[in-house]
């Protein structure tokens, strides 16, 4: 049986849905392992893309709920769904910097490693600079400069 993940990001495939996976998710797929209990996703923010990612979201039992707009599903409760209702990351110029990972037998669109930095950067949290450590190590390893 698929994961509540895969089955979310089926849903949102199966859509057309332009997003990004960002947040805890995306530091995990990166390479850093670390327990998330959302998944954090960017959107464009036309009204058609978040039309289809909110259908797509709501037909998993997804619903709002206050006081930001994250996602909460009774078919799906270990996986909560956070959007952005702002754009903290324009999403034309990040999209051709994405990571595609493979998630079961699917691709999911991953903010890139620079952007996904930048990102935590600017929210500051105690986790998101532990997170940017993390992630500038793989990007060392790996020989990533889009992060510089």
């Amino acid at each position: 049986m698929p994961s509540d993940l895969e089955r979310t990001f089926g849903a949102l495939e199966a859509s057309g849905a332009r997003n990004l996976v960002v947040g805890g998710v995306a530091v995990v797929l990166h390479g850093h392992p670390r327990f998330t209990a959302d998944l954090d996703l960017a959107l464009a923010l036309d009204e058609a893309n978040i039309e289809a990612a909110l259908s797509a979201l709501e037909g998993l039992g997804y619903r709002p709920r206050a006081p930001v707009f994250s996602l909460w599903s009774a078919e799906l409760p270990g996986t909560e769904v956070d959007l952005f209702v702002s754009e903290q990351l324009p999403l034309e110029p990040a999209w051709g910097r994405r990571l595609q990972a493979r998630i079961g037998g699917l691709s999911v669109n991953v903010a890139g490693l620079g952007d996904l930095m930048e990102m935590k950067r600017r929210a500051g949290r105690p986790q998101d600079i532990a997170d940017v450590r993390e992630l500038e190590a793989i990007a060392r390893e790996i020989g990533d400069r889009s992060h510089d």
